[in-house]
């Protein structure tokens, strides 16, 4: 198994079917040319440059062409690609390329002066820059290598290491989740049944490539369907939906808002929309039933992480029965697992907890999609990994047929007089409120209950809302403990680049002088 391959099978039987179309770079590619330049590549990354089987080659961009070519000669020749988040810091950048070691460091022309910077305080030996002309050393080092057989090709096995994804954005602290061909392909594999993927089909992908959502997109090509690149913006992918007739995407929770709230949305023609998925954190039912009303297509709920991709998912199915009302709470689940996935919903000692939809748990998974590991982190390793079983660190409760339902991550659960109150359960309830865009809860130090509720709100343009009605609102849906005791309204949440809200950076100003129990 070697997913640099991945062009190569389309190529072969039709070369001129569209691959890739770069929004951001008005620039397209045929399958034929692509698997052309990844032969070039890889040949001049192995022969050219001298890299060895197993060498780390780090990207810096944002989406386009080139990154996918980057990833797809990585894989044909045995070597490891390290994406960076182009949103960090330069300082941890350095940390990360100082703990992955990568031989090479590819970047765009937007990043040159920081590729050289990195370069050199990482003691990286190779650094390339692609440029938009054939001057820069990147297009030089495919024009001078050969194309045809690939060098180290035949040694590539599908427990070869393939990517490193650092991750920890939500929690502070990166570490490089390390994934195989293999495991790669099995998470793929989940992807391609959970989202019944078609050749017709073409594919906007609006995450950024040094995520996990890029798996997805190599998942599409690998049918030989053509995948759309943008840099995300809401009003933009309305309108390259419309141009490009894009049939499925993955849609962070965030994402969903922001393109049902631009304003003309109901203007924009989607009806070449087949299916989309969201996910990337909880999606309060309200919204989900207003994704539904407002996109044609069908939705599915994937629930995953960096360290194993998609584990669990809420069908067609099951959002549709739900709107006509069979089983109309399955709107707050993340559905059932994978084809390729064995989930439990555990007590600490790993015992799993009744199927009674009200006994927390924390959600494990088996899987030969889970990640191999994390790059030089055994301890880390040691802990997520046991028994053949990875442990999320999200909790959970299930129902007699399976169906999962997340109630928080375990670092962001509340404990305010000895009561466990789940965040998102609140945010659900702020959620109810007409005005509200996005919210986010957390616990701030009481000198009382040890914790009270804060929720910080972002609300829908030229939309409004006081304190008191947002706390009244979500009152009528929760106990009197529950409820938020303050709100903040501010202009937009941070998040990390998956568009992931950073609670911590939220709460951690509140807990500066205090230390947390959870």
């Amino acid at each position: 198994m070697n997913l640099g391959l991945i062009p190569a099978k389309t190529a072969a039987l039709d070369p001129t079917r569209e691959a890739l179309i770069d929004i951001p770079n008005n620039r397209r590619m045929s399958f034929g040319e692509l698997d052309h330049r990844v032969q070039r590549l890889a040949n001049g990354f192995r022969g050219t440059l001298g890299l060895a089987k197993g060498d780390r080659v780090a990207i810096l961009s944002k989406n386009c062409i080139q990154y996918m070519e980057a990833f797809y000669a990585c894989a044909r020749c045995g070597l490891i690609a390290q994406p960076l988040n182009w949103r960090l810091s330069e300082l941890e950048m350095a940390r990360i390329l100082r703990d992955g070691e990568p031989s090479l460091l590819v970047g765009s022309e937007e990043y040159a002066t920081l590729v050289e910077s990195l370069a050199k305080e990482a003691s990286i030996p190779h650094a390339l820059v692609f440029t938009a002309d054939a001057s820069g050393d990147y297009e030089q080092l495919i024009s001078g290598a050969a194309a045809g057989a690939v060098i180290g090709e035949d040694e590539v096995t599908g427990s070869d290491p393939a990517l490193i994804l650092y991750t920890g954005g939500t929690t502070g602290e990166s570490k490089g989740a390390l994934h195989s061909h293999h495991s790669l392909y099995m998470g793929m594999l989940n992807q391609s049944i959970a989202e019944r993927i078609v050749p017709t089909d073409v594919y906007m992908l609006t995450g950024q490539m040094f995520h996990i959502p890029v798996a997805l997109a190599m998942n599409y090509m690998a049918h030989g369907c053509p995948v759309v690149l943008i840099n995300f913006d809401a009003q933009l992918a309305l309108e390259v939906i419309e141009q490009e007739k894009v049939s499925a995407f993955l849609g962070i929770t965030t994402m969903i808002n922001w393109m049902m709230a631009v304003e003309g949305f109901e203007n924009y023609d989607l009806s070449s929309l087949r299916n989309f998925q969201y996910g990337g954190g909880p999606m309060p039912r309200s919204v989900v039933e207003a994704a539904l009303e407002a996109f044609p297509c069908t939705m599915i709920q994937g629930y995953g992480q960096t360290e194993g991709m998609t584990m669990i998912f809420l069908s067609q199915e099951d959002h549709q029965h739900a709107i006509a009302g069979d089983h109309p709470e399955r709107l707050g689940s993340c559905g059932r697992e994978g084809f390729v996935s064995e989930i439990r919903v555990v007590d600490p000692e790993g015992r799993p907890v009744p199927k009674d939809g009200s006994a927390p748990g924390e959600i494990i998974v088996r899987s030969e999609a889970n990640m191999l590991g994390y790059w030089r982190r055994p301890d880390l390793t040691e802990k997520t990994l046991r028994d053949g079983w990875m442990w999320t660190g999200d909790i959970a409760v299930w129902d007699e047929q399976g169906y999962v339902f997340i109630v928080d991550r375990a670092k962001d659960m509340i404990i305010s007089g000895g009561e466990n109150i789940y965040s998102t359960q609140v945010e659900a309830a702020i959620h109810q409120h007409s005005a509200v865009l996005e919210s986010a809860v957390f616990g701030v130090p009481d000198d009382v209950w040890g914790e009270s509720v804060k929720a910080v709100v972002v609300l829908k343009p030229n939309q409004t809302a006081t304190e008191a009605e947002i706390i009244a609102e979500a009152s009528k849906h929760l106990a009197s403990y529950q409820k938020p005791k303050s709100v903040d309204f501010v202009d937009a949440l941070p998040k990390a680049p998956t568009g992931k809200i950073l609670k911590r950076e939220l709460r951690d100003p509140y807990w500066k002088t205090e230390s947390r129990k959870v």
